[in-house]
């Protein structure tokens, strides 16, 4: 594929807006990710992170953050070159790395904290005191 071939698909694909709604038919995401609608329902079959609910009529409403996953995915197996094993294992990696969440900066020694905190308060309670 030539390098001109190759820009005009990543723009093409960098220009997917998701609209601000809280669901998606499948129609809407096909449309708005240039997928047939049987690659959206093979895909869920694929990556346990594409779970869209059904409405009551038994149609698929996906959120948005479905569509995110689904426009993710495209790029990894259309663009990236992942198979579809590799595909599931990037965003299980991806995912992994999200949930950990660095450390807040607690005191390395808790103890002397509380006993810091402790002698504190007793001041305050001290200065509170004296005024009566």
């Amino acid at each position: 594929m030539s390098l001109g071939k190759k820009a005009s698909k990543k723009t093409r694909n960098a220009e997917i807006v998701i609209p601000d709604k809280l669901y998606f038919r499948i129609g809407e995401v096909a449309g708005l990710c240039r997928l047939p609608a049987y690659v959206l329902r093979f895909w869920e079959t694929e990556f346990p992170q594409l779970k869209p609910i059904k409405s009551s009529t038994g149609q698929r409403m996906y959120r948005k953050r479905d569509v995110e996953s689904v426009v993710r995915i495209k790029r990894l197996l259309y663009e990236d070159g992942f198979t579809i094993a590799g595909a599931r294992v990037q965003l299980r990696e991806e995912n992994k790395s999200e949930r950990n969440q660095t450390a807040l900066p607690f005191p390395v020694n808790p103890a002397l904290s509380v006993a810091h905190l402790r002698n504190e308060l007793q001041q305050i309670l001290h200065i509170l005191s004296a005024r009566h």
